[in-house]
């Protein structure tokens, strides 16, 4: 099971670091379109009113993403010292408690 554990946990790694790679992309692609913008556009209030409300909810929608990966990471982390962990409790059985307390 716990093969299966790590094999789960490097799965969502990768899926994570997937998602962080379509934020980075959107990110490029739209600072892009941005500076593709024609000037018109840029003299418009209302246009840039409404263009940064856009952007603020989009990178609200990133952020998220960004945490998602963040606590995927974590995860991870997290599931790496808990095998250590067992491991050293296993092979040093009561000595494990008596070196850490």
């Amino acid at each position: 099971t716990s093969v299966k554990k790590m094999t789960k946990v490097e799965e969502s790694f990768q899926k994570a670091m997937g998602l962080q790679k379509t934020v980075d992309r959107w990110r490029n692609s739209h600072t892009h379109c941005l500076w593709q913008m024609t000037l018109g556009q840029r003299r418009n209030p209302y246009a840039t009113l409404r263009m940064q409300d856009t952007m603020v909810q989009e990178l609200a929608l990133a952020k998220k993403q960004l945490l998602m990966v963040r606590q995927a990471a974590l995860h991870q982390l997290f599931e790496k010292e808990h095998q250590q962990y067992q491991q050293e409790l296993n092979q040093m059985g009561k000595a494990f408690y008596v070196e850490r307390f």
